[in-house]
């Protein structure tokens, strides 16, 4: 027997829904993409290379039962970006829930997190990365949002934009997170807010997911260190702690939620 629309299993469910996971191919983003599509929809993944979209998407639509498709994206690329969101409206006819999971990077490979070494390129390398491309993200796939008066854009954000690091966590060779990266993560929450603001009144809900530290194969002694900073005594697990947050945002359980940050982070960002 169907469910009543209101109950609560109801207010999950992203059946007949259409998703972009930019950046869906690995990692936290695949778990995104994994999730939503476990919740119902179907959808496009993007990555840098074709090979890698082209494999994770014919693998997630082996084990979920569900068609998604891959596409290659350089994020960095207007024009591609603007081509992805073609192909995907060619594929499904609309686009309900875009995830905007791009960025990262520390600027140059192997160059110094440290403010005094880095370089103008650096900043602008990290800028384009994680805020500018994000933005030209959304503005493509707002007019599509638009016309349909419905849509949910989740951007992912990190704790690196709410609280300063303690550097001491960062030893026996781990790279310290650089202060350019706190600074453009910051922005995605800033941008999350306001783009909310600007879009609520067309039917589209804009949030955020700010994750913190997920465990991947750090050192142990930084993976201590930095477990012993959370609530909960450990850091994230991949495949898990990001999932059940990115359904909540993408569906009608978070119909009255709208330039949010959601905070997953076992308690890092709240206790000192």
């Amino acid at each position: 027997m169907a469910l009543d629309p209101n109950h609560v299993l109801s207010l999950f469910d992203l059946t007949g829904k259409v998703f972009l996971v930019i950046g869906g191919a690995r990692h936290l983003g695949r778990d995104m993409a994994t999730a939503l599509a476990e919740a119902g929809a179907d959808g496009m993944i993007t990555s840098r290379t074709a090979e890698s979209a082209k494999q994770t998407a014919e693998e997630l639509s082996a084990s979920l039962g569900k068609r998604i498709i891959g596409q290659p994206l350089d994020a960095n690329d207007e024009l591609q970006i603007e081509e992805a969101v073609a192909a995907c409206m060619k594929a499904f006819g609309r686009i309900d829930i875009l995830v905007n999971n791009v960025g990262g990077g520390a600027g140059r490979k192997g160059i110094s997190s440290r403010i005094e070494e880095r370089q103008m390129e650096d900043w602008l390398s990290i800028q384009n990365a994680n805020v500018t491309a994000p933005y030209f993200v959304c503005k493509h796939v707002i007019p599509v949002m638009r016309k349909q008066k419905s849509g949910v854009i989740i951007n992912i954000a990190s704790i690196a934009g709410i609280v300063g690091r303690d550097r001491r966590v960062y030893v026996d060779g781990m790279l310290a997170q650089s202060v350019d990266y706190a600074a453009v993560k910051a922005a995605i929450i800033g941008l999350t807010r306001d783009l909310a603001a600007y879009l609520g009144e067309d039917g589209i809900r804009v949030n955020a997911i700010s994750p913190g530290g997920f465990q991947r194969g750090q050192p142990q002694g930084f993976v201590d260190r930095y477990s012993d900073k959370t609530i909960l005594r450990r850091m994230g697990t991949d495949g898990v702690d990001l999932k059940g947050a990115v359904v909540f945002l993408a569906s009608n359980a978070s119909a009255y939620v709208t330039g949010h940050n959601l905070v997953v982070d076992g308690g890092f960002t709240v206790w000192q």
